[in-house]
């Protein structure tokens, strides 16, 4: 059951993460971003609060615990906030993830920067074509017009912040359980969310309909609780080395359910730049032995 396990896990885990893009297009219609977040972000704690009342892990200390509202902030509440404001404002959801895709690229050459990592030529050259690939989806989109559209302006900040609090989970955040460890990033991430939707949100609406229900619930259970906590079995069973390799995967199956659910045609130019950046993207993950971005495990160290 074990072997079984870790062979279908992973495709699990990349189709549900690939899915946060469609779900947020699917729901922002019926309310504003951060007003989705902040109601997200609650139910999220809900959940975990169950978990923590069955499972009684360790506690985080309180400096353990700043750290992790520090993750939570840049992670969840940055990165969603940026990513879901980008899509409210017309961005597609195929081209979002794409740009978001880098953030694994981005990650190890801040890493090499900083000395903990070394590439050889194959490594070099990913990247390469990673960045090539993404410039050319930007350029072959028809959806969106990047001079007049300051969405492409949020999708950046979103691709920093994750990026960011991804260095800062891994060097500062490590040695608390994964489930407490996670319930105090979505506690700072709900404040930010909360704060941004009653400054720039007060007074809007939340239409409730079934469409927004199945888009939040979706949302919570699938990803924020289904999703990491797949994650978090994966690595307790060492199987890191395997997500990584799937990651690339992730913008090619947003575009096709963007396709799929909201009619996001990319051309020619646009499709063959998605395979291309999925090439470099693999290229990089596979060849340096990098491992997964601790972001997609926000507490366990994901």
């Amino acid at each position: 059951m074990r072997i079984a396990a870790s062979q279908w896990i992973p495709w699990v885990f990349v189709l549900l993460w690939s899915t946060g893009f469609t779900g947020a297009k699917l729901g922002l219609p019926y309310c504003g971003p951060f007003t989705f977040l902040a109601i997200r972000m609650g139910l999220t704690l809900l959940c975990f609060a169950g978990l923590i009342a069955a499972m009684r892990p360790a506690w985080p200390t309180l400096a353990q615990a700043r750290r992790q509202w520090v993750s939570g902030a840049l992670l969840h509440g940055g990165y969603l906030g940026g990513l879901f404001a980008a899509i409210k404002l017309g961005v597609p959801a195929g081209l979002a993830a794409l740009i978001v895709g880098l953030q694994p690229l981005l990650t190890a050459l801040l890493a090499w920067r900083l000395g903990e990592r070394r590439f050889g030529a194959a490594q070099w050259l990913g990247m390469l074509l990673g960045l090539l690939g993404t410039t050319l989806v930007v350029l072959g989109s028809k959806e969106l017009a990047l001079s007049g559209n300051p969405g492409i302006i949020f999708v950046v900040a979103a691709l920093l912040l994750i990026t960011i609090g991804t260095l800062y989970q891994k060097r500062r955040g490590q040695g608390v359980h994964p489930i407490t460890g996670t319930f105090h990033q979505y506690l700072s991430a709900l404040a930010i969310t909360g704060a941004l939707a009653l400054c720039f949100e007060r007074g809007q609406a939340v239409v409730w309909s079934g469409q927004f229900a199945f888009a939040l619930g979706w949302s919570v259970l699938m990803l924020s609780v289904l999703a990491i906590l797949l994650l978090l079995r994966m690595l307790r069973e060492g199987d890191v080395g395997k997500v990584a390799s799937y990651l690339y995967l992730v913008p090619g199956l947003t575009a096709l359910q963007a396709w799929w659910l909201f009619d996001e045609r990319l051309s020619a130019l646009a499709c063959g730049g998605i395979l291309l950046a999925a090439a470099g993207v693999a290229l990089v993950l596979s060849g340096g032995r990098i491992r997964l971005p601790n972001s997609l495990a926000p507490a366990s160290k994901d």
